[in-house]
């Protein structure tokens, strides 16, 4: 699950990175000026975001990317605490508010009660691709797509990472049992054949092979 965070002070971007990159891949930005682009190449399942920020206020940014239709859940992290800032905050977007100072044990509870309550844990999506995780079944405009098991351990591997150029080493490892015994060949083929299946066409181009790096979907 991805978790983008955005926040001023440096220590508590650090602070936060390292206490949830164990548990979540994490990005984090100390102003908005480059998010929006971010936004473009990258899903984000949940926003922890201050709201005293140096070039726009936190919720108005949330509410500016809410409408234009980005789709994550927000906790706002900020020294903004009395009453009024926090309902301001509930109405501006907010799934959870935690106030400055913060317990990081009470906050990591709280990402993982959000992620529940959004479903993020139980399925990744990928423009028009939907992968069930739960009942382990990929569906493309609605349509359930018939794929081994070794089709789906690839495909979820492309679908936790969009837009990252996985190299053939990282995807004999993560997707094999035991890569030893696997050859680059034996990858190229198994790439071909989830291809295939997922976009019979080839109008889509989900997964693209980037020349002597390897793959990536986009």
């Amino acid at each position: 699950m991805d978790i983008l965070i955005i926040d001023d002070q440096e220590d508590i971007l650090e602070l936060l990175k390292y206490t949830l990159e164990s548990d979540y891949r994490v990005y984090t930005f100390k102003d908005t000026s480059e998010v929006e682009q971010f936004l473009v190449n990258h899903n984000v399942d949940i926003l922890l975001m201050d709201r005293n920020l140096p070039n726009i206020e936190g919720s108005e940014f949330v509410e500016y990317l809410l409408k234009k239709g980005y789709d994550f859940g927000v906790i706002y992290i900020s020294a903004k605490d009395s009453s009024e800032d926090i309902l301001e905050g509930f109405a501006k977007g907010a799934d959870d508010y935690i106030t400055k100072p913060f317990n990081l044990a009470e906050l990591k509870a709280r990402i993982k009660a959000l992620a529940k309550r959004l479903h993020k844990l139980d399925t990744l999506t990928f423009r028009d691709i939907i992968y069930d995780i739960s009942k382990s079944e990929v569906y493309i405009e609605d349509e359930l797509i018939p794929l081994t098991h070794l089709e789906k351990k690839l495909l979820l591997e492309f679908l936790k990472n969009p837009n990252i150029v996985l190299s053939k080493d990282y995807l004999l490892n993560n997707v094999w049992d035991n890569s030893f015994d696997v050859s680059y060949k034996a990858l190229n083929m198994a790439i071909k054949r989830l291809k295939q299946k997922i976009d019979p066409t080839n109008q889509k181009q989900y997964i693209k092979n980037i020349r002597a790096q390897g793959y990536k979907i986009c």
